[in-house]
């Protein structure tokens, strides 16, 4: 709209920046007690589209800081670089579906290398490309680390996640049954 000069009378915001907003207010009740005791580690791919070129280090900040409600402040390892200086996963803007399949791959090795140093189990990719991309290169390479949904974590952590919707997770993850009190209500 802007690039454009058209005239507008609302504000954009990603689903991040108000999942942390909610989350903040007490809205959503996300709980990380579920891995107090298991201690699986946790990794972040800051998506380009959301990031670098649209929003910034804020919902970078917002991203992890939902992330943290999560999982756990100590079970989150950031990679680095992070955030606006974090590099692209090699997936995005339409390169995925491109059917280049050697030469994403081949970009994308500088992110693997960049999730392996964390030794994560699970990459959390809050973008479909990125979640494709990161699980292609894991499946591929078979690397150690698992891919998974921003939004599937936050449903496990405030206990609605189906089980069909657990599938895709792995044995450590599939079982994680959250009690909040609340719903009792």
């Amino acid at each position: 709209m802007q690039k454009f000069k058209i005239p507008y009378n609302f504000e954009i915001k990603s689903i991040i920046q108000l999942y942390a907003q909610w989350i903040r207010e007490g809205k959503l009740k996300p709980s990380s007690d579920w891995n107090k005791d298991r201690k699986i580690k946790f990794t972040l791919q800051d998506p380009c589209q959301l990031v670098r070129k649209s929003f910034g280090d804020p919902v970078a900040e917002d991203l992890r800081y939902v992330v943290r409600a999560v999982v756990g402040e100590e079970n989150f390892v950031d990679m680095t670089p992070n955030k606006s200086n974090n590099f692209c996963c090699g997936g995005g803007g339409g390169y995925l579906q491109s059917g280049f399949q050697e030469q994403r791959r081949a970009y994308g090795q500088t992110k693997a290398n960049q999730i392996l140093t964390t030794k994560a189990a699970y990459c959390i990719t809050p973008c479909h490309n990125c979640h494709a991309q990161v699980h292609d290169m894991a499946e591929v390479n078979d690397h150690a680390w698992q891919t998974v949904h921003l939004w599937t974590l936050l449903c496990l952590s405030l206990g609605i996640l189906g089980p069909k919707e657990r599938t895709y997770l792995g044995d450590d993850l599939k079982d994680v049954d959250v009690f909040h009190p609340e719903s009792e209500e």
